[in-house]
Parts: structure tokens; sequence; C-alpha cells
């Protein structure tokens, strides 16, 4: 399986969409982001359905239990393979229900990777990202969600935690060399599956590449090459 989910985190929906055509097969799960929903909406979702591709549409949705449960039918409609949802409860509970029997994913959004310790000081949030990160793991698990999504220093505590079945979306990946940019808890493509990702979100490494799809394939062969390795090892 290709792990990578490729940021299609572009102003317009004729820019995206120039990017997916030059990735041509090499990728198949696109992230549509607030930025693009916002440009474009729930056609250009369907669009990239329609075309074959998996769309991981990360709305990230916090409103009161019944404004979700509709959201998140009007989601499942789409095509969309994959949505997110803030880790509380009574925000998961109904996403649940509005997925209904529909074959979309809901993934619960844990802490986001642009945030470290110091940010969740200034929210208020007494405890570690570690501590934070593991109730709302535990809790998503209990409200049904299928996986979740969190930095890849924590997946490999996240998977313990979540069992072998649960997805997990890992954003912060960067290859050894490549810029952060706002993150700030991040790991290599290599490391992050190592640790127990399901799948790798990837932007800017890619989206600003000379060549995206020569990029996209040196990340997968770096990918295959520290299994290699790895398996060597062992």
């Amino acid at each position: 399986m290709n792990p990578l989910i490729i940021a299609l985190d572009f102003e317009s929906a004729g820019k995206a969409r120039e990017l997916v055509d030059r990735l041509g097969d090499a990728v198949s799960v696109y992230k549509v982001g607030l930025e693009l929903y916002a440009a474009a909406g729930m056609p250009f979702v369907r669009e990239l359905a329609e075309q074959g591709k998996k769309v991981f549409l990360d709305l990230k949705l916090y409103d009161i239990g019944e404004t979700v449960k509709r959201a998140v039918a009007q989601v499942a409609a789409s095509g969309a393979a994959f949505t997110t949802v803030h880790g509380s409860r009574a925000v998961m509970e109904a996403a649940v229900a509005g997925r209904g029997e529909s074959a979309l994913k809901l993934l619960a959004v844990t802490v986001l990777t642009s945030f470290d310790q110091d940010d969740l000081a200034d929210l208020g949030y007494p405890c570690a990202v570690a501590d934070l990160v593991a109730l709302r793991v535990r809790k998503a698990m209990e409200a049904g969600i299928d996986g979740i999504v969190c930095s890849p220093l924590e997946a490999a505590t996240v998977r313990a935690l979540a069992g072998p079945k649960a997805i997990l979306v890992t954003p912060g990946v960067r290859s050894a060399g490549a810029g952060k940019g706002d993150q700030k808890r991040v790991a290599t493509p290599a490391e992050a599956l190592r640790a127990g990702a399901t799948y790798l979100v990837i932007g800017r490494q890619v989206t600003r590449a000379e060549d995206p799809r020569a990029e996209v394939e040196r990340i997968l062969a770096e990918i295959a090459g520290s299994a290699s390795v790895s398996g060597t090892a062992c």
C-alpha cells in the first residue's frame, strides 16, 4: 500500500487539479484542508472521488452534536474516504451517528502537530502533550472512531493504545533535510511508519518540488530502502 497522503494546500481548485494531474497514478490519497475547501468546496471533493482518488477531508469538525452529525452525513454522501473531528466525546459520538452505515472513516484529532508544551500551557492545559494525546485516543476508541491523527513522535504510543486495526494518520512528516515549516513535532517517513503510522501526510516537500512526481517516487524509495535495511538488521 502507498502510505502517502499529499496535502493539496492551494488557494484554488485549478492549482490543486494541476498537481493531481502531474502526480498521476503515483498518488491515490489527497488531503483537502480548510483553505482548498473554502475555495472549491464539496464539488472538488466529489471530482477527486469520481476520478478514483481517496479524499482525506481535513475539516477538524468541532460544534454542537447535531451540527456535527448533519455535517458528517453530508461528507459521507460526497464520496470522501476520511474526515477529521476534534477529540471531544460529544463531537466524536455525533460524528459516528452522522456517518451511519457509510464507508466514511472518522479520524479524531488529538493535539495539533504545530503545538508543543508551551502551546498547551497557553490554552490552560496543565498536562503534558503525551498525556492529553493518550486521553483523547482512549476516548476516541470508546466512541467508535476509526482512527487517530497524531504526531509521528506519538505514533508508537497511540498504536499501543488504539490497537492494530486503528488507522493512524501522521502529519508532520519530512524527509531528512527537508524544512519543518510550521510543524514542531516531526519525523521522517520511515520513522513514522516504523512507529506504527498507516498514512503519512506530506505537503510542501512534494507540492513545492520542481518535479513533484519524482519527489513522491524518491520518498517511496526512501521508505522501501529503510524497510530493507531494517529487515536486514533484524
